[in-house]
């Protein structure tokens, strides 16, 4: 017993260099200056004038000490345990250990997490996400592969405590979803999710196959950054063309009397976005224009171009390429990223959205 806790301190007390290493890579002085400088910001007469920037810089305070919180309170609860265990070990208390081995797992995995999130420097990394899926080849099947991703990344966006709004939802008639595009906001939600981009197959038996054959699918994920007001970029207007439509949905969602959908097409590349979901027609072609111009400034960069203005149609169909991922519900249960060799057995905690070990798997640059 007094063995297994003398482990326990040891290991706990080597989490010390893992810490230090965290508040040096965070620089947390650095991080409390900003927030001072936000919370000034805040406190300016004018400060709700301009409504977007005024949540961006409120969005940004809030992560900013949330982060500050949560590395203070890691460093609190780690003295905390190395106390608890020394206690234990005078009394040789054995009641003590499962709590303790408890604690060491949630202290340790919140190492882990600050170290995924020092990963996430990219310019784009600390915005909101746009998640579109698309249905691919496979029919009803792939239609309603798309509905089961569509509640697969709710659910690990309600896990991770972000935000989801629905920006547009294009159901079938017959089964699942034929698009959706949903809107993440939260702290680092593009630098998760843009791990998810690309394309990904389904191997079951079909539900819609009468003979019971196995049937292979495939959806598209596409996510870009929502970009904030100092990230944005000025488009030509004569470039655009803007029609409205009615609005429709599943079960007679977002349905109302008005065209107030707007569908903006951006001529140069052929681009197309759609949103539906307010019934202001106005609100709807705001959101539109934020993600025309997500998708400018990835597409700007895919084609190494020095501005928006120099992209051109042949450029608006770079394609899906390959799977990034398999999900295997027949003739055995497996999921398997193909890009880094991630897999797991379990099927159903991967479609109740525990995709972390994907992600990160990613974002570390995990080689086959």
């Amino acid at each position: 017993m007094v063995i297994k806790l003398e482990e326990i301190l040891n290991e706990t007390i080597a989490m010390s260099k893992s810490i230090d290493e965290v508040r040096v890579s965070l620089d947390v002085a650095k991080l409390e200056l900003r927030v001072k400088e936000l919370e000034g910001a805040m406190q300016e007469p004018d400060f709700w004038n301009d409504s977007q920037a005024a949540s961006e810089i409120t969005m940004e305070a809030k992560g900013v000490k949330d982060r500050i919180d949560k590395f203070n309170g890691l460093q609190l609860a780690h003295e905390e345990l190395i106390m608890l265990i020394e206690m234990s070990i005078e009394e040789n208390d054995e009641s003590s250990l499962s709590e303790i081995k408890s604690e060491f797992k949630r202290l340790d995995a919140i190492v882990e997490s600050f170290k995924v999130e020092i990963l996430l420097s990219g310019e784009y990394d600390k915005n909101n996400a746009i998640l579109s899926l698309h249905t691919g080849a496979g029919g009803n099947d792939a239609q309603d592969w798309t509905e089961m991703l569509y509640r697969m990344y709710s659910r690990w966006c309600e896990a991770h405590d972000y935000k989801i709004e629905v920006l547009d939802y294009v159901p079938d008639t017959e089964a699942g979803i034929k698009a959706v595009t949903i809107k993440v906001t939260g702290a680092y939600a593009y630098g998760y999710l843009k791990a998810e981009k690309g394309v990904h197959r389904l191997v079951r038996i079909s539900p819609y196959n009468s003979n019971g054959k196995r049937q292979t699918s495939f959806a598209s994920c596409e996510v870009l950054p929502e970009l904030t007001k100092e990230q944005d970029i000025e488009i030509n207007n004569d470039d655009l063309r803007i029609d409205t439509y009615r609005a429709g949905g599943a079960g007679g969602q977002h349905v109302n009397k008005t065209d107030s959908a707007i569908r903006i097409t951006h001529i140069p590349t052929g681009i197309v976005v759609q949103c539906q979901n307010e019934r202001s027609q106005h609100t709807n072609k705001d959101m539109a224009m934020r993600m025309l111009k997500a998708k400018l400034v990835e597409l700007k960069e895919r084609a190494h171009k020095e501005k928006i203005e120099d992209l051109s149609g042949e450029l608006k169909d770079i394609g899906w390429g390959s799977q990034i991922r398999s999900y295997v519900f027949h003739p055995y249960n497996l999921v398997k990223d193909h890009r880094t060799g991630v897999e797991t057995a379990n099927i159903n905690g991967v479609m109740d959205g525990d995709l972390d070990g994907f992600i990160i798997g990613l974002l570390r640059g995990q080689k086959k």
